[in-house]
């Protein structure tokens, strides 16, 4: 069975060089919530040295909280705010010879656009500007919002984060929101892949642990026969 291995870089956590041997996706910063115009290139050479497919990952201009702090926003300065997001790294991309292959939104972002049908249509009307796949949670109101436009939905899970019962991700503030054992997140990913559909995992770049933690992870998945692919 094939399954996408993916992390978020460009965020100027300093292990992209080590991360992008062992992903398949690079969920590449477009800058606001972190990172910059050099961090985003070193990235996105990186991914092209290595044969990694590269998506969008658009969060919130909020550097304070590393966009993980929800905001509320109009609808169209959603949009206005994805899209400006989006081109950036797009140019950029292009500049370094690489392909924009999906849009997956970051931190606060992602959460609110999977519950609320609103920042999901903002994000998905971003999306279908480019015609990229969306990666989101799985039932979620983003998969809906972009499959009643067309969009192709990638269903993510998440190795290194716990979930409620409903699905959505247990909120960073609360206690055993994180997975440090890599047996753990295996076995989630696992449950996952074969009740929710996942095709996609990922793995936090700005972990301290986060090479270690890949690293174990993805023997484990080929131990367990899984071929590492992206899905773009």
């Amino acid at each position: 069975m094939e399954i996408d291995l993916n992390a978020d870089l460009g965020e100027g956590a300093g292990f992209d060089a080590e991360l992008m041997p062992l992903i398949t996706s690079a969920n590449v910063c477009c800058g606001l919530h972190a990172g910059g115009p050099s961090e985003i290139r070193a990235t996105l050479n990186l991914a092209k040295k290595h044969s990694v497919a590269v998506g969008a990952h658009p969060g919130y201009y909020d550097r304070e909280q590393f966009g993980r702090r929800e905001l509320q926003l109009s609808r169209q300065e959603l949009l206005d705010l994805s899209i400006y997001q989006i081109s950036a790294l797009d140019a950029l991309a292009r500049g370094s010879d690489v392909e924009l292959r999906y849009i997956k939104a970051h931190g606060a972002l992602y959460n609110q656009a999977c519950r609320d049908p609103e920042i999901a249509v903002s994000l998905c009307v971003a999306a279908y500007a480019w015609n990229l796949p969306i990666v989101g949670l799985p039932g979620s109101k983003l998969e809906r919002a972009a499959k009643d436009r067309g969009l192709f939905f990638i269903a993510e899970g998440f190795a290194d984060r716990r979930y409620r019962p409903d699905g959505s991700l247990v909120p960073r503030g609360e206690p055993d929101a994180l997975i440090h054992d890599p047996q753990e997140a295996v076995a989630q990913v696992e449950r996952l892949i074969a009740e929710q559909g996942v095709r996609t995992l990922c793995v936090h770049g700005d972990n301290p642990q986060a090479v270690a933690f890949a690293q174990a992870v993805r023997e484990s998945l080929l131990e367990r026969g899984f071929e590492l692919k992206s899905f773009a």
